[in-house]
């Protein structure tokens, strides 16, 4: 039995038609419009990774040609980054489930995330106009380097524009997320009673708020700088490339951290509920977010080692990326601790959460490799970087993202999905995944340089690999999609908390109500994990409830 009553409909319910979507202001809704877009732009992105990779499989030209290939790795970059990882967790999860584990019914401006929604679907329609504006997609990479991306005819500006309008909706989400969490936590919830997820969110919101506006200014300078000519970057009349890279840098590095940290929150909800205990230092974990988040902000020079900065800056910059693995390793230690003796449950959502920490580490450790100083230098610029990025970001958020999905889609849609289906997409994706960017590491400490659509004979056997390693992630993919497709029309319906969950969202029906609880949640004593508890003082307040 839930705490929830059966008399309200469900949010899905509430009202019928398009327009109601179009301009809901339900957060649970918005959660799902973000869910439907950023699904169709991370199709659209894996279909032009698959194509680089296929131009990849021998060396020579195979399916395009070089400014086609500039131009293919570009709008992937383009779409996974802003359209993709950077507002995945925080705008689909966290739109659905803040509320929910906050023991609240809405965001705290409803407008204004209705707002952010529609300028994510304005940008993304920048992006997509570029493949039939002008002379095509920008060719540049999605850093947009200077002074290349002041001086190429190809649409550079359109799709710095698409970046720009993307970055208004990622602050509007972040100012959202804190003000929801410093004013409508449920009564007797303090900071310390929050879940970790809501505590990873709130760090990686202060990211947004704080750095986004600092990439939104570079853009429009390079926009200026293509329009008028003002010498902001270009050398040739009086700009400084290299001080495009600083401000560039200075909002991306965290960025990577707006990508990671709700990919890490996830984590540390999945862990404790399918092991059924007490997450292992809860303040630990959640202190750690501020700390991952505060510095990362002075991290950003390590991306510029070969630039010609001078020796203490590099050195200061090397040392300041070692720290941000000391809150990282916390992390991992405390989940590795909390499924020690725990009453594990092996279920699709812990597999990704379990893969997302062994595909972070791996990501992590190399990133070790890039931050010092002597390494860096041999093997930047090569696929090495192109490995450590994906291993971080698809095979640490994207895991987690899709680790989120699996974990509350009974939430969402009262259903569940084909388990034995969702194991072996689980399995095709993990081992596609490592087969196709672990040959990369190898290629890149060889030396082969990357963005080039050729390669030298001697790198053709770890492309090979990685090729077919890509096959197997996206028939992963393939399976994973139309499973979860299937299983909203047609999956067997589920009780309010299939997953014997004992954070406030599971204290609600499946779907929930348009308002999210009929009664107020009970918060669970001793923390939000406390699993012994949490469940004893729950049942005593159902059977009071009863009575």
């Amino acid at each position: 039995m839930t705490v929830a009553a059966l008399s309200q409909p469900n949010f899905f319910q509430a009202k019928k038609g398009i327009a109601s979507w179009l301009f809901t202001l339900d957060h649970k809704r918005i959660g799902l419009l973000y869910l439907y877009s950023i699904g169709f732009f991370f199709i659209v992105a894996a279909g032009l990774g698959v194509l680089m990779r296929l131009e990849l499989l021998n060396p020579g030209r195979d399916l395009i040609d070089a400014q086609t290939y500039n131009q293919v790795f570009t709008l992937h970059g383009v779409i996974m980054i802003f359209l993709f990882i950077i507002p995945s967790i925080p705008a689909v999860f966290g739109n659905f489930a803040l509320p929910l584990l906050l023991g609240t019914d809405d965001v705290a401006f409803p407008k204004l995330n209705l707002i952010s929604w529609w300028l994510y679907v304005i940008g993304a329609l920048f992006a997509l106009f570029t493949l039939f504006y002008g002379d095509g997609p920008a060719d540049t990479g999605w850093t947009f380097y200077a002074p290349y991306s002041v001086r190429t005819g190809t649409n550079v500006s359109m799709t710095v524009m698409a970046a720009f309008v993307l970055g208004f909706s990622s602050i509007l989400t972040g100012l959202n997320f804190i003000v929801t969490i410093h004013r409508l936590k449920t009564p007797g919830m303090g900071f310390n009673q929050m879940p970790l997820f809501a505590w990873s969110l709130y760090a990686t919101a202060w990211i947004q708020l704080l750095a986004t506006p600092i990439i939104g200014i570079t853009l429009l300078m390079i926009v200026a700088e293509r329009v008028l000519g003002i010498g902001l970057f270009d050398p040739s009349i009086g700009g400084d490339p290299i001080l495009y890279q600083h401000l560039f840098w200075i909002y991306s590095h965290p960025a990577v951290y707006i990508m990671a940290l709700p990919a890490m929150g996830i984590v540390s909800e999945v862990i404790p509920t399918f092991a059924q205990r007490t997450i292992f230092g809860y303040k630990a974990i959640a202190y750690s977010s501020m700390a991952i988040a505060f510095v990362g902000y002075f991290v950003w020079g390590h991306h510029m080692f070969t630039s010609g900065m001078s020796g203490p800056a590099g050195f200061i910059f090397s040392i300041l990326t070692f720290f941000v693995a000391i809150p990282t390793a916390v992390k991992v230690f405390n989940w590795v601790a909390t499924l020690y003796k725990g009453s594990i449950s092996i279920e699709v959502p812990l597999l990704f959460a379990l893969a997302f920490i062994f595909n972070f580490s791996i990501g992590g450790l190399t990133g070790l490799v890039l931050g010092a100083l002597a390494t860096d230098v041999h093997v930047h610029d090569t696929h090495f970087v192109v490995a450590h990025f994906h291993y971080v970001m698809f095979g640490g958020a994207g895991f987690a993202f899709f680790g989120a999905l699996h974990y509350w889609f009974p939430k969402i849609w009262g259903k569940m999905y084909n388990k034995a289906m969702a194991n072996l997409a689980f399995i095709l994706l993990f081992i596609g995944f490592n087969l196709t960017y672990f040959p990369m590491l190898i290629v890149g400490i060889m030396g082969m340089p990357r963005r080039y659509y050729d390669y030298l004979p001697e790198f053709h056997e770890m492309n090979m690999l990685s090729t077919f390693g890509s096959w197997i992630m996206i028939t992963g993919l393939i399976i994973m999609i139309i499973n979860l497709v299937v299983s909203k029309q047609r999956g067997a319906k589920v009780s309010g908390n299939p997953w014997n969950g004992i954070t406030l969202d599971w204290q609600t029906s499946s779907p929930p109500p348009l308002h999210n609880f009929d009664k107020m949640p009970v918060l669970p004593e001793g923390g939000p994990y406390n699993y012994p508890d949490a469940i004893s003082t729950h049942e005593e307040k159902e059977k009071k409830d009863d009575e």
